[in-house]
């Protein structure tokens, strides 16, 4: 069954929306609402620093990835504002065969300011988080394959049950591909070639940008895909995009390890 992704700003009404598509589908078929409400015991301590951060997500997409399956349908309302985890949560739906909607809370940041400070103190971002987070906010974009279907909500809208419900049920699942199926390790250096592939195409890039300009496509080795540069990336960048990248390879390995750089090149420019 479909995997749903609340994203928006801090205090946006997400939570909100998020029971209420609960108890619509609660009766209906298996339903679990996953909420990072019972993780952020200190959501300003947490949103400050980055390690802090990462352990939360990465908690969150393991709780999806344990639940998600054809038989349940979960809701997930957590911000959701890292195009690039977006992504990773659009594969781990491919994976199980299963569709997946979004769901952008689009309000006024005036409007989820006033929200925020009205709530109890222990539950407040406070401004200097709240206004990190809104700057960080990377939109949903329905041109891009994992914010699509997208259903944007606006200030003073009703939850649109029945095109969220035809978006989730009467859709085809998309069939999963080597970077979403989860397959037995067939060649016995695989990590080797990941580890490999992968540094050899942030050298590439590296190297590029000494001589690139912002737009240009950056052709690396063993792919016929382009790296767009889309902004100067940082080594610390794109380590961070390769160490990623890493993780989520060795749990779903392919049996082909010629597409690796491919693959790579793929999940950074959904990531940039």
């Amino acid at each position: 069954m479909p995997l749903v992704l609340l994203c928006g700003f801090p205090s946006s009404g997400k939570s909100t929306w998020a029971q209420e598509l609960y108890e619509h589908f609660k009766n209906e078929r298996q339903c679990v609402l996953l909420t990072d409400e019972a993780k952020l015991l200190d959501r300003n301590n947490i949103y400050s620093d980055f390690r802090l951060e990462k352990e939360l997500r990465s908690e969150l997409k393991s709780d999806v990835q344990r639940t998600l399956s054809k038989d349940v349908v979960v809701i997930l309302d957590a911000l959701n504002y890292i195009k690039g985890y977006r992504y990773e949560l659009y594969c781990i739906s491919k994976a199980v065969k299963t569709t997946h909607c979004v769901i952008h809370c689009d309000l006024p940041v005036e409007t989820c300011r006033k929200w925020n400070v009205s709530r109890n103190e222990e539950k407040q971002y406070s401004e200097e988080v709240f206004t990190a987070l809104v700057q960080r906010f990377e939109m949903p974009d329905s041109r891009n394959r994992w914010d699509s279907p997208l259903l944007i909500i606006h200030e003073g809208d009703k939850l649109p049950l029945q095109e969220i419900t035809e978006a989730l049920l009467t859709r085809k699942a998309p069939p999963p591909n080597q970077s979403t199926q989860s397959q037995p390790l067939s060649s016995t250096n695989f990590l080797y070639e990941l580890d490999k592939r992968t540094q050899e195409v942030v050298q590439v890039i590296v190297e590029a940008q000494k001589t690139s300009v912002i737009g240009d496509l950056v052709s690396v080795p063993g792919s016929k895909e382009k790296v767009q540069l889309k902004r100067n990336l940082t080594l610390a960048e794109l380590t961070r995009f390769r160490r990623l990248f890493l993780s989520y390879t060795k749990m779903h390995p392919v049996d082909d390890t010629s597409k690796i750089a491919s693959l790579f090149v793929q999940y950074l420019n959904s990531s940039i």
